[in-house]
């Protein structure tokens, strides 16, 4: 954003006269000190042009980087989870330090439009990064590390009425009406880009990897259970329920507090039915990461751990994920052999790499939506500290000869209409899919309990059970 001073506006004309002459004559405000030019600070004082900063934004500036590199060594290097090794975390602290750094260092020299644009982009990050924090004092509790962040809550209130006040100073004045209209729009059309292609997908990756751990609820399965814990290759410590086995097989459900339904159907049909937390969520440790990344780890621990139970033989163990839960099933069955059969139930997108998978929307629509995926990968890895996963279609293809069932509803998400025919069409048989009438995401055994019981036990008796 460009910026003038009231001079510019007129040249060689003297200010103005009256209340508005004696703002623009100058005063102290947020930036400080007096000079030709400015408007009315946030304290209601009469400040200086924007154009370059005061000693007061100045400040400001540096508080507000400082404590949000603060926040970013206490929540990623010191205060962290259970399990979770700081240095998987270590470029998630240096690549934003370093780029806050940078910004408080060109500070005094960067025009003031871009000044509002960097506090404002800084400052909803942060806001962000606060906010979930509070979520995550009010669902688990105090802790440490959520108490750190109300270092970026406040760094971000101020960047953000920072931002918005550089806005309203260095606006430009004077020219034609459609010569000033039509800049604005520009600019618009511009900032809606950005908060499209950039503060959307920065934003959806911290709460993604941020997000608070809920805590894990009694639940009635049908048969009696047992709590178990199991270890990952990487050593996380993970919660789990265990239903014993009465056929010889056993499910892995995915993730435990969303399968209650079907864990309890499956029980009932006499299967073992085993429901994990993934890291991160419930009771087990590690990271969360709302889009799995990283937790097919956790379903080849649960898969290890059924086949040292003398309830099941090894070559009745399958699978069954909800959501993300699905998306993992997917991948932890194209690389471990152990399970046999999975259901995939509301699987939509989870990175960059099945962005243009989508059938349905026009090249217009998949230009505009690529940059976004593109970028909210890119921070989901940098935030998360794990690889980016291989393509759930790459995924589907690598499944067989073990046979895999895809569900989505009907009423469900948009994306799961538009990808989950591109995997069922990647994989090779046996397969099957279904597109539950009338179900939202992941409703389908609410919707069509009869029907979704049938096909989806059917299922398992069909792959796992045949032998008998």
């Amino acid at each position: 954003m460009s910026t003038t001073t009231p001079d510019d506006t007129s040249a060689g004309a003297p200010p103005a006269a009256g209340p508005m002459g004696a703002g623009l004559n100058g005063g102290n405000g947020i930036n400080g000190g007096n000079g030709a030019g400015g408007s009315r600070g946030l304290s209601g004082g009469t400040v200086r042009s924007a154009a370059r900063p005061g000693p007061r934004e100045r400040q400001a500036i540096l508080v507000c980087v400082a404590a949000i590199i603060i926040y970013l060594i206490l929540a990623y290097l010191i205060f962290v989870r259970p399990g979770v090794s700081r240095s998987e975390h270590l470029l998630a602290v240096l690549l934003p330090a370093a780029i806050l750094a940078l910004s408080a260092d060109l500070w005094p020299r960067l025009q003031a439009g871009l000044r509002a644009s960097l506090a404002l982009l800084y400052g909803v990050f942060a806001l962000v990064t606060g906010l979930v924090c509070v979520a995550r004092l009010r669902v688990e509790g105090v802790s440490a590390s959520a108490l750190a962040g109300l270092l970026p809550l406040a760094a971000g209130v101020v960047l953000v009425l920072l931002g918005l006040w550089l806005l309203w100073v260095s606006r430009k004045r004077g020219g034609t009406l459609w010569w000033t209209l039509a800049r604005r729009a520009v600019l618009l059309v511009a900032a809606l880009f950005v908060v499209y292609w950039v503060v959307l997908p920065v934003s959806m990756a911290i709460i993604a990897t941020e997000r608070p751990s809920e805590p894990v609820k009694a639940a009635d399965l049908g048969r009696p259970h047992e709590k178990v814990t199991l270890t990952t290759r990487d050593g996380l410590e993970l919660s789990a329920w265990y239903v014993p086995s009465q056929n010889h097989a056993a499910i892995v459900t995915f993730p435990r507090q969303w399968t209650i339904a079907q864990a309890r159907m499956l029980a009932k049909n006499g299967y073992g039915v085993l429901l994990v937390d993934p890291r991160g969520y419930g009771d087990s440790q590690g990271d969360p990461n709302a889009y799995g990344w990283g937790s097919t780890k956790d379903i080849d621990a649960a898969v290890a751990w059924l086949r040292r139970r003398p309830d099941v033989q090894r070559r009745r163990i399958g699978g069954l994920g909800l959501s993300m839960g699905g998306e993992q099933m997917l991948e932890a069955a194209a690389r471990n052999r152990g399970l046999k059969a999975v259901v995939s139930e509301g699987a939509g997108i989870r990175s960059v790499r099945e962005a243009l998978l989508r059938r349905g929307p026009g090249p217009l629509e998949l230009a505009l939506q690529y940059p976004q995926d593109l970028v909210q990968t890119i921070a989901v890895w940098l935030l998360g500290g794990e690889p980016i996963p291989i393509s759930l279609k790459t995924a589907s293809l690598l499944i067989a000869p073990r046979a895999t069932f895809f569900v989505y509803g009907e009423a469900g998400q948009q994306v799961e209409e538009a990808v989950n025919p591109v995997y069922y069409d990647a994989a090779f048989s046996p397969k099957a899919i279904w597109m539950v009438p009338g179900a939202g995401h992941t409703q389908g055994i609410q919707t069509q309990p009869d029907e979704y019981e049938r096909l989806v036990v059917g299922f398992f008796d069909r792959t796992l059970l045949a032998e008998e």
